[in-house]
């Protein structure tokens, strides 16, 4: 999951912390001629980009590359300061929370005018449409998808005498009732370890609980908007795992989800369940040395997940360019070619073009293999993802993190918690 309390900040921000390096034979420069592309992410996702750029000025030695790379929190302030002055990349890596708000101001290329160079069309349709705006212009390229999805740790479940559990029908009192016993074999046998590491402070756990009452955070025409019912169902189910020791109280969730992915309870081995997208699965294996492995989200209603692809992020291209068709070219390559796929692999999500799927196999590790095999199993289930969050919506985040939190410290009681999250939402609303 985003870190939170990062969106809000990020928004609007002025500061700039991007980190520019070589890549291949194109230098790192602002103003070097050709196409400017910046990207956020970890070290891996640097090195595995710049390794397929340099695959990209192989093949097309006639169009320069200048990379420029952040890490997340500072990506949307530099981002922000660049679009402002008229000085944005030519393509940039987008997010969903952000899309929205700099397409209908008009910073991001229709990328349906540069379809000839940029060809989407074997792209799963439903991924594809996440990248439209309400009037229907299209403005991302999903990179990926991504899944939120439950990663489940076998050896603690093994150590506690607990059979792995049957996430097509499994339900939140039966995933609550697990979590509690784990917590209780971990404290007879003095093992730090607890059933689950937190819950109930993310934006995509509430969306993940609207959809499963048939409702939606940024309902379109034809759904319904989240009611108080289901925010307050959504609060006390947080509170009730806390109440039965399923999940670390509320001050140890928050050091928990400070102390970033690698060092947190899942990735040390010190939590038997926690909630992600599911390609994140890969750094806990990582950092844990433990055969982790992906099951889906419980289910208000016995067998109805309701879970979605969600584009993991998208390639967008500057409206302001002055080579949209270089730019269209990079993104075709970036998404489309057979050995930039195997560069790229997955970490940006299972690509959401079939056929590279085939094509990634054979250079995927056993964990990688985890990741794709759980988005091909979940084709078949997945239901038609939700808007994207509207401009007005871009902070929802960071307010419903500060708002729950609140609740799981007992400061409101979840009804008057849920009136403001709900009073929130009503004013996010996109524009009809």
């Amino acid at each position: 999951m985003v870190s939170r309390r990062r969106l809000l900040t990020a928004a609007g921000a002025l500061g700039a912390f991007g980190t520019l390096a070589a890549c291949g034979p194109n230098a790192d420069s602002a103003d070097s001629a050709g196409v400017r592309i910046y990207w956020w992410g970890g070290d891996l996702r640097n090195t595995m980009t710049r390794d397929a750029l340099d695959l990209f000025s192989t093949s097309h030695p006639d169009i320069a590359v200048s990379p420029e790379y952040s890490e997340w929190t500072g990506y949307w302030d530099k981002l922000a300061t660049q679009t402002a002055a008229g000085d944005a990349p030519d393509v940039m890596q987008m997010d969903e929370s952000y899309i929205d708000s700099y397409g209908t101001r008009s910073s991001l290329l229709d990328l349906e005018t540069v379809s000839d160079l940029l060809d989407l069309s074997d792209m799963d349709e439903d991924m594809l449409e996440t990248g439209r705006l309400a009037d229907g212009t299209l403005v991302g390229a999903p990179l990926g998808i991504g899944i939120l999805s439950v990663g489940v740790n076998p050896e603690i479940l093994e150590q506690a005498g607990i059979e792995m559990p049957d996430d097509t029908t499994w339900t939140w009192d039966e995933f609550g009732s697990l979590c509690t016993q784990v917590s209780e074999w971990a404290a007879s046998a003095d093992e730090d370890i607890i059933g689950l590491d937190f819950f109930g402070t993310n934006a995509s756990e509430l969306a993940m609980w609207a959809r499963q009452s048939g409702e939606q955070l940024f309902p379109r025409e034809d759904e319904t908007l989240i009611s108080k019912d289901t925010i307050v169902s959504f609060l006390e189910y947080a509170l009730q795992l806390v109440e039965n020791d399923a999940v670390s109280g509320p001050s140890a969730q928050v050091e928990d989800a400070a102390a970033g992915v690698e060092q947190g309870r899942f990735a040390t081995n010190r939590s038997a369940f926690h909630f992600q997208f599911h390609t994140q699965i890969q750094t806990f294996q990582a950092s844990s040395g433990s055969p982790l492995k992906l099951l889906r989200v419980p289910a208000r209603t016995s067998g109805d997940p309701q879970m979605v692809n969600k584009a993991s992020m998208y390639w967008s291209i500057s409206a302001a360019t002055a080579n949209p068709d270089d730019s269209a070219t990079l993104i075709d390559f970036l998404l489309r070619d057979p050995e930039a796929a195997k560069v790229l692999k997955i970490e940006r999500g299972v690509t959401a073009f079939p056929e590279l799927q085939t094509e990634i196999e054979p250079v995927l590790s056993e964990n990688e293999m985890v990741s794709l095999d759980f988005a091909r199993d979940m084709q078949d289930e997945v239901v038609k993802p939700p808007l994207v969050t509207p401009t007005a919506g871009v902070g929802f985040g960071d307010e419903f993190s500060r708002l729950t939190e609140e609740s799981l410290f007992g400061g409101r009681p979840p009804s008057d918690i849920a009136d403001e999250i709900l009073a929130q939402l009503e004013t996010m609303q996109p524009e009809t």
